[in-house]
């Protein structure tokens, strides 16, 4: 029950996303569909297909599409009235990612997966939908911003779910503990900046 909550919610606020995204480009209705269920499905696609898990959930569950598209018919009449979409835009990820994240490691803890799975799987949750939502869309990837914790705050959600069930709790406990985490790390990086060193290179040496 919980997977699939967390499926469907990481799909409405992952088209939001996409359909912010497609406003900011200018496209059109069928644009925003478009962007909107590519963000809302990608991620959790590339899970599905790199566990073998058949069909794929969007197949098995034909709501999934139909939640995406509606998302973006509603964001593409009221997307004008934000005065910062792109603000709206990277918050709204942060809510997607937090929930996809922990959509996938579930998926993943379900199959019984070995934690390194468990964390690979979550973080492709988090991050594939909102890479492809970025290239598509001419953007750079919030996921290559500098420094900024993005897959970073993926992967400590899924180890912080891996350590909730080794300390015995339960899975849904350690999949809100995961949500939670991934959101906090990211929340901060947009709001007080948080992030982790970057490489700066360096003049060569003189012999």
């Amino acid at each position: 029950m919980i997977l699939s909550v967390l499926d469907y919610a990481s799909v409405l606020v992952f088209a939001l996303t996409g359909a912010l995204a497609a406003s900011r480009a200018q496209l059109d209705i069928i644009g925003f569909a478009f962007l909107a269920s590519l963000t809302a499905v990608g991620g959790g696609t590339l899970r599905d297909l790199l566990l073998d898990r058949n069909p794929v959930f969007w197949i098995a569950d034909p709501g999934i599409v139909p939640t995406a598209c509606g998302a973006a018919q509603l964001e593409f009449f009221t997307a004008h009235r934000m005065e910062s979409p792109l603000r709206w835009l990277l918050w709204l990820d942060s809510f997607a990612l937090a929930v996809a994240v922990a959509a996938g490691t579930g998926v993943a803890l379900a199959l019984d997966q070995p934690p390194v799975i468990v964390l690979i799987m979550g973080v492709a949750t988090g991050c594939f939908g909102g890479l492809m939502r970025d290239v598509v869309a001419n953007e750079v990837p919030v996921i290559l911003r500098q420094g900024e914790l993005y897959a970073t705050a993926a992967l400590a959600g899924a180890g912080a779910a891996l350590g909730l069930l080794e300390l015995g709790l339960g899975r849904d406990v350690a999949l809100l503990g995961c949500a939670g985490v991934t959101w906090a790390l990211r929340a901060g990086s947009l709001r007080w900046g948080w992030m982790l060193p970057v490489y700066k290179s360096r003049p060569p040496r003189e012999k």
